[in-house]
This record gives structure tokens, sequence and C-alpha cells, in this order.
């Protein structure tokens, strides 16, 4: 028996990275899963291999949202799970910040969670109840230079996190949020988008990176996204059965505090 054995659950920005994680965890875990992303050639060849099913989504746009519920629904009769992985993150000091950029990261990251709860409750709550799971940030619950954006929504999400528990719980809807710290991913390190443009395969950058985060993270690594999607598998399951509008950190101790040796 998997421990998502008879549920059908939605992943945002599934496509790559955490998302990806999150769908083939959940996939062997026995859910029904819709990987939903923009990156329609990857999310296609990702739910083809672990036995999903593609919807494209633009978390943005409301109308993508009513798409891909009629497609859930159209598919498997019901919808009872969502993980709202999909972010953007964007460097630059506030006031260099221009108004379009941050526009742009608030309604992916900001509204696109909006958007996710506000289309799929209903939804879930019409299976029965289920469980929604918010990607933040261990930016969203401390400052973060040269980030300013991202810390804005990341912070956002938390807040739509407890708001969205409390108004839901009499639906048997549990919502609670994952905060990860400094993850392997092409968010983090870039040169995972195209390893090709450097001849050492990004090699040098993720050395680079890898020393930067032994110095910062107590536990000395950066996280890796397998370790964000058995969070969310935790959250998903009935192993959280007792918990809801909480933001759950996994940063290897980064937030604990900072050393003086």
């Amino acid at each position: 028996m998997g421990k998502l054995d008879g549920r059908v659950v939605l992943v945002t920005g599934a496509a790559r990275g955490q998302g990806e994680q999150e769908a083939r965890l959940f996939v062997a875990e026995g859910a029904e899963v819709l990987v939903a992303d923009v990156l329609d050639d990857q999310g296609e060849a990702l739910a083809k291999e672990i036995g999903a099913r593609y919807v494209h989504l633009d978390v943005s746009l409301e109308e993508d949202w009513r798409a891909a519920v009629a497609a859930a629904t159209s598919a498997y009769g019901r919808i009872d799970g969502l993980v709202n992985n999909a972010g953007i993150l964007r460097f630059n000091e506030l006031v260099d910040t221009p108004l379009e950029e941050f526009q742009r990261v608030v309604q992916v990251n900001q509204v696109g969670v909006f958007l996710g709860i506000k289309t799929l409750a209903p939804e879930i709550a019409a299976a029965g109840g289920g469980t929604i799971v918010n990607t933040a940030s261990y930016a969203g619950l401390t400052g973060m230079a040269m980030v300013g954006a991202y810390s804005a929504t990341k912070h956002a999400i938390i807040g739509l996190t407890r708001v969205a528990a409390l108004e839901l719980a009499a639906k048997g809807i549990r919502v609670n949020a994952v905060c990860p710290g400094a993850i392997d991913t092409a968010m983090s390190n870039p040169a995972r988008l195209d390893p090709g443009a450097d001849p050492t395969g990004g090699a040098a950058a993720s050395e680079a990176l890898d020393g930067l985060y032994r110095k910062l993270v107590p536990l000395g690594r950066i996280g890796r996204p397998e370790e964000v999607a058995r969070l969310a598998l935790f959250l998903t399951g009935e192993d959280s059965s007792y918990i809801t509008g909480q933001p759950f950190v996994i940063d290897g101790g980064w937030l604990a505090g900072v050393s003086v040796l």
C-alpha cells in the first residue's frame, strides 16, 4: 500500500526540480498525478515516463487553472490534493527592481498560489476533503538581500497558508507550507538550465555554490529536491493528519542562526 493510494494530486511547476521529484514520489506512493507546468515538452516527457497526466498551466492565469481542474475531473472524476510548487526568482536590489519585474514575481509566486487555493479548494471539498501544500521559502521567514520581490511573495504565501487553513478546516482541507532553504535545482543553480553552455557541464558554478553553502548551512551542504519532496509527501498523506496552517522549514539548519566559530 502506498501512502497516497486513491489520491488525485495536481503538482504545479512539476516539469523539473522540486516539482518533478514530488510528482515522481507521489506516483510511486500510489497517487494519480497531474504534472502541471508551462514547460510542455519536459512536462509531457515526465508524465509519460512516470505514468501521470500532463496539463499546461500558467499559474498566473485563472483560465489555465479552470482548464487544469476540468482535465483532472474529466480524467479521474475528482481532485483531492494540490502542491503549489511553481515559482520564479529574480536577483536585484530593491531600489533597482523594475516594477514590471516585481509584478511578474508576484503574479507567478503569490497570485499563482492564491488562484490555486481559490480554484481547487471547492473541488477538494467536494471530494470529501484533502490537502494543499504551498511552497514558501526560507526567505519567507527571514530577510534575504537581493531577492526582495521573491522574499515578499514567500512571506505572503505563509500568510495565505494560515488564512486558508483557518477557512478550509471545516471543509476537511488541511493547508500547510514547505519552506526550503538552498536546494540544488535550476532556481538556485542556473548552470543546470544549460549545462552545455559550460564546457565543464556547470561544474565550476556548482563547486562555487557548494563552497558557499558549506559555510552558510550547518549541515554543510545544499539540499536535494528529493528531500523537499518527502516533506511534501508527509504533508499530503495521513502521517500529518492533525497538522494544518504551519510552515515547515527544510534548510539544513540555515535559519537556526549563525556560528561565531
